[in-house]
């Protein structure tokens, strides 16, 4: 370890370890980095525990990169411990930015998702019935797991966030993009999107050349209901694609792919609620009769509109809360 660098921490919450990857994707360009930075804490790829990050100064860490939402008792307790060792907090990814794909199990109270783990879920035999415990003695001594809490959310619900990096799992050049401007000095705006565009994705979709002046919709199709044409833009074609609401910088690779933007980069600035413009985006260039059956029928190829709305944001979701508070 060198005193002359600036350190750096990296810390995995609830997710499924692709921000982890992303991390590793940056291939020769991670050995840049790690000859101007210390690595102090990154308990995926080196051996550091609890108490090397504890031993540490307050503020010693210069920034830190956080991924994956907060649900475990755990995940709560170390971030708070990395937000007081780190000048900058940094949330990584769909999960750690808006709550990411795992906080769609928000629709389900924590009492239904542990009892369908334990003991109903297909693969599962527990004919004892027997429940997680939290505490429980083995030859006299107590172990302790972490509490499973009551939802998913964000990191910046639970520490302040100096700025966040967009992405299922960010691609490589949005974190060595992002990586650079924090090591640069020259620091944007707290708060801010770093590393993406501050334009839509259809900016640097290829296909936006072939999207109609007026865009209208007779109704939405699944993709695996519908014939494609790759060269032509699939909104125009009836596929809900979110390029129109979502942040760009990603350089279009599901739609290079032939799927849609399901939205992992986030809203725009000025946004507060993603799924919601989505809703009303897709609303806007539906064109039927306002009658109910015209419009359930437009919209059967769109059987899950929370599960695709509110992919990665439903932690987020302001509409999603006032639904639950009711």
């Amino acid at each position: 370890m060198s005193e002359g660098k600036p350190k750096i921490a990296l810390y995995w919450c609830a997710s499924c370890g692709g921000c982890e990857e992303a991390v590793v994707d940056l291939a020769e360009d991670l050995l840049k980095i790690a000859e101007k930075v210390d690595i102090v804490f990154w308990p995926v790829a080196i051996d550091a525990k609890k108490e090397d990050l504890e031993k540490l100064r307050d503020g010693e860490i210069l920034v830190s990169f956080i991924n994956g939402a907060i649900r475990l008792s755990e995940h709560e307790e170390m971030v708070k411990l990395l937000r007081r060792k780190s000048k900058l907090i940094v949330a990584y990814g769909s999960c750690s930015y808006m709550g990411g794909i795992l906080s769609l199990a928000n629709l389900y109270p924590r009492e239904e998702i542990l009892r369908y783990v334990a003991m109903e879920a297909p693969t599962v035999e527990n004919p004892g019935e027997t429940m997680f415990k939290e505490k429980t003695m083995i030859n006299g001594v107590e172990l302790e797991l972490p509490r499973f809490l009551e939802k998913a959310r964000p990191l910046d619900e639970i520490v302040e966030v100096d700025y966040y990096i967009p992405g299922c799992p960010p691609t490589p050049q949005v974190t060595l993009k992002a990586i650079e401007t924090l090591l640069s000095g020259n620091l944007p705006p707290r708060g801010s999107v770093i590393g993406a565009s501050d334009k839509s994705l259809c900016n640097e979709c290829p296909l936006n050349s072939t999207k109609p002046e007026k865009l209208l919709v007779k109704k939405y199709k699944r993709l695996t209901h519908a014939e494609i044409d790759p060269e032509k833009c699939l909104l125009a074609q009836g596929i809900p694609c979110l390029g129109p609401v979502t942040r760009g910088g990603c350089n279009a690779l599901c739609i290079k792919a032939g799927m849609p933007c399901t939205g992992c980069f986030g809203p725009l600035d000025g946004v507060v609620d993603y799924g919601g413009k989505a809703v009303s985006y897709l609303a806007s260039i539906l064109d039927v009769p306002p009658e109910k059956d015209a419009v359930l029928k437009a919209l059967e190829g769109l059987p899950d509109p929370v599960g695709y709305l509110y992919k990665y944001s439903l932690a987020k979701s302001l509409l999603f809360r006032k639904r639950a508070e009711r």
